[in-house]
């Protein structure tokens, strides 16, 4: 049976809780991720560490095992931005292909009100559970970096 950890303003991390977040995330988001220093800079501004509109991170988890993690970061723009970004999920590499991912993408929605958004490369295979939640690509992203 999988246990779900929800961890947010009012029911912060330990330390050792988003080191293992992050750590995971890292690690089993694979090509699609990021470092590691701007996957904890979400999980402090979904947890309100850092001045922020807030938002939650859950963690999946088999006995001690962690086997899931996502990472929501509230947008502070409700009505014309989505309320929320999924900026991280995902499953355990070992176990993907069960289920892992949808049952956190229904706990996430059950969790979070408002308008979700999420950014997903067209190759991720992530992006077709994305498709079933009716996430659609409604727009192009364009990004001007320096």
């Amino acid at each position: 049976m999988y246990t779900f950890y929800t961890f947010d303003e009012k029911n912060k991390p330990e330390k050792n809780d988003k080191e293992r977040i992050v750590n995971f995330l890292h690690d089993h988001l694979e090509q699609y991720g990021d470092e590691k220093e701007h996957i904890m800079k979400c999980m402090n501004y979904a947890v309100k560490d850092i001045e922020s509109f807030g938002g939650l991170a859950l963690e999946m988890k088999e006995g001690e095992k962690t086997l899931g993690a996502v990472i929501i970061n509230h947008t502070g723009m409700s009505g014309y931005i989505p309320d929320s970004i999924l900026v991280y999920i995902a499953t355990h590499r070992d176990y993907r292909g069960k289920g892992l991912g949808k049952l956190m993408m229904e706990k996430i929605l059950e969790n979070t009100n408002g308008d979700v958004k999420l950014h997903v490369e067209p190759d991720n295979p992530a992006r077709f559970l994305y498709e079933k939640y009716g996430f659609t690509s409604k727009y192009l992203e364009m990004r001007y970096k320096r």
